[in-house]
């Protein structure tokens, strides 16, 4: 692993025109030190994905709720996992007048 020299990040393999370089992504610095054997391994950060039910909310239950957009008071509401088990489930908001979306962790 080479860190640039100028400004300290990690240095990632880069094809030139004749071979392979370090390239740093930071500030585009190059190091024609010749590269061997390349292994990039890339760890995604999980999403936390959230459904959105745009079924009939009329058979939802309501509640008093103040939505920022348009001001009304009133939102139907439903309780969701969000995380991991061990973590509280996420309550959604839908405003009755505007259909604005809005959550709340427990």
């Amino acid at each position: 692993m080479e860190f640039c020299g100028k400004c300290g990040s990690i240095m990632l393999p880069d094809k030139g025109r004749t071979s392979t370089q370090l390239k740093c992504r930071s500030c585009g610095a190059v190091m024609k030190k010749p590269v061997r054997a390349v292994k990039i391994t890339e760890r995604a950060k999980p999403e936390n994905k959230v459904i959105v039910i745009e079924k009939d909310v009329s058979s939802m239950p309501i509640t008093s709720a103040n939505c920022e957009k348009c001001g009304n008071k009133k939102a139907y509401w439903w309780m969701q996992q969000t995380k991991g088990d061990d973590e509280p489930p996420t309550q959604f908001f839908r405003c009755t007048k505007c259909m604005k979306v809005w959550r709340e962790q427990k």
